[in-house]
């Protein structure tokens, strides 16, 4: 029996922005070595739960844990173990590439030679494919290779657990390609991936688990061959959870609006 470790929890965890609740109630565990997609509609809370996994946001209510450090208490700790890549990527534009890797590792204080450093950039600069631009500012680079830069610093230090909010759409096929076979590698060595998308092929191709939220609640958990078990894909499941069945009568009418 393998025993599974339990890495990331939320306990009865409630959020708000001003009077508007945008979390509800919202409880999941997260073990060692999971690939885990949050998904949902625009607007369900998906990325304020990872800023708060991430310890760059403070909860309101309730029990989270990042490898037992609380986010509200120990928001450094967590990011020594946690790299996060959010939807918009957030840089400094008038750095290259280069630099503002540099600068992150200093950041960040990495115990590693310069040398080790730098062929550690120059490898997830190849591999991502943004070599040529690596001496280009950052403000004159293309959303997609703005993308990679982001998720490229988060990598830098070797994360225990990567939060990747959205980061997987923007990349080109080749890059996507490669950076979902660089996560599944990462998940045999114990590491834990959270990550949204609404791509949900994505989702059903490399998670192990689902969360699916709508409205700030968590409307289902499971692991993936499970759904398949029950002769049901994940757009099924997802449709029906968050209120999307009326899909066909929504065609219908603006078929019927713009032909009419």
């Amino acid at each position: 029996m393998v025993i599974e470790l339990v890495a990331v929890i939320a306990k009865n965890l409630y959020k708000k922005y001003g009077n508007k609740l945008i979390l509800n109630d919202i409880n999941l565990e997260i073990v060692d070595g999971d690939i885990f997609g949050l998904l949902g509609p625009n607007g369900s809370g998906k990325s304020t739960l990872m800023k708060i996994f991430a310890g760059t946001l403070k909860y309101d209510y309730g029990q989270v844990t990042v490898e037992s450090y609380d986010p509200n208490r120990n928001p450094i700790e967590i990011r020594k173990i946690v790299g996060y890549v959010p939807e918009t990527p957030v840089l400094y534009e008038s750095l290259t590439p280069r630099e503002y890797f540099e600068f992150i590792g200093s950041m960040r204080g990495l115990d590693i030679s310069p040398n080790l450093l730098e062929k550690r950039i120059d490898e997830l600069a190849y591999a991502l494919g943004i070599s040529e631009y690596m001496d280009n500012f950052i403000g004159s680079l293309s959303f997609g290779t703005k993308q990679k830069v982001s998720i490229i610093s988060s990598l830098l230090h070797n994360p225990k657990i990567l939060i990747l909010d959205e980061s997987i759409n923007g990349l080109d096929p080749k890059s996507a390609k490669i950076f979902k076979s660089l996560l599944m590698d990462l998940s045999k060595e114990g590491k834990i991936i959270i990550f949204s998308t609404h791509i949900l092929e994505i989702a059903q191709n490399i998670c192990k688990k689902v969360a699916i939220m709508d409205k700030g609640s968590v409307k289902y958990t499971g692991k993936i061959d499970e759904i398949s078990s029950q002769d049901k894909n994940l757009e099924e499941v997802f449709l029906k959870l968050t209120s999307s069945e009326d899909i066909d009568q929504i065609v219908k009418a603006l078929k019927e609006s713009i032909t009419s």
